[in-house]
C-alpha cells in the first residue's frame, strides 16, 4: 500500500491546467465522483459541505461523525476523510485552494476562521432550521454564480464564500460554550503555535521548544492553549504526534520501526508506549483492526 492518496481540484474539475475553485451539488459530485469518496483520501485544499436530505457517517481524521439534514462538514488540506451516505443524499459542496482565496484579500485569511484553525477544532456543525436556510440560500447563489461568465464572477464568489464562513463561525460562537470575544486576543499566539507545530511535530515535542520559539513563557503557553482546547500543550503536541502515527499505520506499508522513526523517535519502546497510552491499543493492534473493519 502506497502513501494515502491526495487529491487536487484539478482531479474533480477535469483539466490538465491548475484548478483554485470548485463548486457542485453533493448529488451531481457522487455521481461524477463516487470512486474516489469512498476511500480515505486527503486534499490539497479547503472544504466544506452542506448536507440537506440523507443520512450516513462522515469520517474525518478517526473521528465519525452523523451525517443529517443541516449538517456542516470542514475539511482543510491534509486531513483525511471517507463516508457513507443514504440513496437519497442531497446536499452542496465547494473547494477552493489557499491562494485562491487569500491572494483576494489584504487583511483575511482563511486561518482567521476557526473551523480550519487545526484539527482541535470540531469538523462539524448541525445547523438549526433557520440558520441553515441563510446557509442554504448562499450555496445555491455560489453554485449559480459558478456556472456563469459575468463581470467580477471571482469578486462575488468569494463574497459568497466569505459570507458563509461568517455566519457559521457566528453560529459556532453563539452555540459555544466559550467566550470567543475574551479569548479572541489568544487567537492569534494559537494560531502561531498550531503553525509551528505543523512544522516541527517531527523533531521539537516539549511545550518549553515552542514556548521558545513564540518569545513566550511555557506558563503562558499552556493557559492560551488551555484556555482554547481544554487541553495542556503537552497534550495538543502529542495528540499531533499519534494523529500522523495512525494515518501512517493505515495509509502505508511502514513498518512500526520506521514509522517511529519518521516521527522523530530512535526508542521505538518509548514510541510504542505513548501511542498505547493515547489510543488504548499497540500501534499493531491499531493497525490490524481498523484494517479489518475497511
Amino acid at each position: 500500500m502506497s502513501d494515502i492518496k491526495l487529491l487536487k481540484i484539478n482531479d474533480f474539475k477535469n483539466k490538465e491546467s491548475e484548478v483554485s475553485f470548485y463548486t457542485n451539488t453533493i448529488n451531481s459530485h457522487l455521481q461524477l465522483h463516487h470512486t474516489r469518496i469512498e476511500k480515505p483520501h486527503k486534499h490539497n485544499f479547503y472544504a466544506v459541505f452542506l448536507f440537506i436530505n440523507g443520512s450516513g457517517k462522515h469520517e474525518i481524521d478517526f473521528k465519525k461523525y452523523d451525517v443529517k439534514p443541516g449538517s456542516v462538514f470542514f475539511l482543510y488540506p491534509g486531513q483525511t476523510h471517507s463516508w457513507e451516505l443514504s440513496d437519497d443524499i442531497e446536499g452542496y459542496i465547494f473547494f477552493h485552494t489557499e491562494d485562491f482565496y487569500e491572494m483576494a484579500y489584504v487583511t483575511n485569511s482563511i486561518k482567521d476562521f476557526p473551523f480550519f484553525e487545526s484539527s482541535y477544532s470540531d469538523k462539524c456543525i448541525y445547523l438549526n432550521t433557520e440558520n441553515r436556510e441563510i446557509i442554504e440560500d448562499l450555496f445555491k447563489k455560489l453554485l449559480i454564480e459558478s456556472n456563469k461568465n459575468e463581470w467580477k464572477q471571482k469578486q462575488l464568489i468569494l463574497s459568497y464564500i466569505t459570507q458563509i464562513y461568517i455566519y457559521l463561525n457566528r453560529f459556532i460562537e453563539h452555540e459555544s460554550i466559550i467566550n470567543y470575544t475574551e479569548l479572541r486576543h489568544y487567537q492569534s499566539v494559537f494560531s502561531k503555535f498550531i503553525k509551528l507545530l505543523e512544522e516541527h511535530f517531527t523533531r521539537k515535542k516539549s511545550a518549553t521548544e515552542y514556548a521558545d520559539l513564540l518569545n513566550i513563557t511555557q506558563k503562558h503557553l499552556n493557559r492560551i492553549v488551555k484556555s482554547i482546547t481544554h487541553k495542556t500543550t503537552t497534550e495538543i503536541i502529542t495528540e499531533r504526534i499519534v494523529l500522523e502515527a495512525k494515518r501512517q499505520l493505515l495509509y502505508t506499508d511502514k513498518t512500526l520501526n520506521e514509522i517511529a522513526l519518521d516521527l522523530g523517535f530512535t526508542d521505538y519502546t518509548y514510541f510504542s508506549r505513548l501511542f498505547k497510552k493515547y489510543v488504548t491499543i499497540t500501534a499493531s493492534d491499531f493497525r490490524k483492526s481498523y484494517r479489518k473493519e475497511s
